[in-house]
């Protein structure tokens, strides 16, 4: 991956610097701490380019259309979050402010623009908890939920509460208390309640990422509810996604081993992308790593790669890295970041899908092809 200095970025856009920080905060063109002058930024070379290409002159719909849909220009419209000069809000609320003291159900009331109390409470335990029998709840849940399409906005509010339930008894313990104490209890480290807590809200939506996109693609079709968060499941479950956390478990054996820094300087020399580092709407670093991290000790070897990381890559450890850092803190189960995640989002992706649901549109795009020429007589 290559950089550009400001100069270098300017000379190419063709623009006042205001243009290009407005651009890095939107999230349309990367950028990271010069490390060998922390006062100056570089900006990513490709997402400068592709930036200049496009004010040169007016480009093919289909190549517009490519673009967007990977970490480009928005494809929806949507009022219920966004990240905006670095800081993510929920419908206009900071999330890290929201993050302090709210509970998941706190969090659900706010994006579903839910007039009471959200429930979670559930009396049923699974077998086996965790996410194989979380796939199993949502799946039955889906396949004989009634669609969307044509009910009312209270009754679909009842679905989505009973959804999220349902994913909750697949993981958790049993209870009336709130989610993030049941999965504490669930793991017998009841310590980690509170962390567990302000995780849940800070990844309770992110706009359209990869999960939320799928989820909301079903729910136009007027799927039910609990499809839209079978399809959001489906995506979560990559490894460039929510369970991108697992692959910290070979740094830090690594950085155990050899020492922090080594084990970031093998991963650099061997060209790969240092894991669990650095996000591309955040270039000052992800605001919900630091405030999550801030909810308990750092392990002090996720602390030495956090400083390791930054010295030697430029970027600053992500959400990802802080899940990692909390299940090795706490002793949680190696999956509990997957758990997680996947209880938090599944709130975002039924506000999304509400809020698909009242647009009433198919979401169908086209396709450009590149095959064979048809054959036509």
């Amino acid at each position: 991956m290559s950089w550009l200095t400001a100069e270098q970025a300017l000379a190419q856009l063709g623009t006042k610097p205001q243009t290009l920080y407005a651009n890095v905060s939107r999230g349309r063109i990367g950028a990271r701490p010069d490390p060998n002058d922390p006062r100056r930024s570089l900006y990513r070379q490709e997402d400068v380019e592709r930036l200049a290409a496009r004010q040169r002159g007016r480009r093919p719909a289909g190549t517009v259309a490519a673009e967007t849909i990977a970490w480009g220009e928005p494809v929806l419209e949507t009022s219920i979050a966004t990240v905006r000069d670095g800081r993510l809000f929920y419908r206009g609320q900071d999330a890290v402010a929201l993050a302090k003291t709210a509970t998941l159900g706190a969090a659900a009331r706010l994006l579903w623009s839910a007039g009471g109390e959200i429930d979670f409470a559930g009396r049923a335990r699974a077998q086996a908890p965790g996410m194989a029998a979380a796939y199993r709840a949502v799946a039955e849940l889906a396949a004989t939920d009634m669609p969307s399409v044509g009910r009312s906005r209270t009754v679909l509010l009842g679905d989505a509460a009973r959804t999220v339930a349902f994913l909750a008894g697949a993981l958790a313990s049993p209870g009336s208390v709130p989610v993030h104490q049941r999965l504490a209890l669930q793991w017998a480290r009841p310590n980690a309640a509170d962390a567990i807590r302000r995780a849940l809200v800070l990844l309770a939506e992110h706009e359209l990422n990869a999960s939320t996109f799928a989820a909301r693609v079903t729910a136009s079709t007027g799927a039910p509810l609990s499809a839209a968060v079978m399809a959001g499941l489906a995506a979560l479950s990559g490894p460039l996604h929510g369970n991108a956390s697992q692959s910290m478990a070979r740094l830090a054996e690594e950085a155990q081993r050899q020492g922090a820094e080594a084990a970031v300087a093998a991963y650099l020399r061997q060209g790969q992308k240092l894991v669990c580092f650095g996000h591309r709407l955040y270039p000052d670093g992800d605001v919900r790593a630091a405030a999550l991290m801030q909810a308990f000790p750092l392990p002090p070897v996720f602390a030495e790669l956090a400083a390791a990381g930054e010295r030697l890559a430029g970027e600053k450890p992500n959400i990802d890295f802080a899940l990692a850092a909390m299940t090795a803190a706490f002793d949680l189960p190696a999956d509990a970041p997957l758990q997680i995640f996947a209880l938090a989002r599944s709130v975002g992706w039924i506000a999304h899908a509400l809020e698909q649901v009242e647009t009433g549109a198919l979401i169908r795009p086209r396709a450009r092809y590149i095959g064979p020429e048809p054959e036509i007589s």
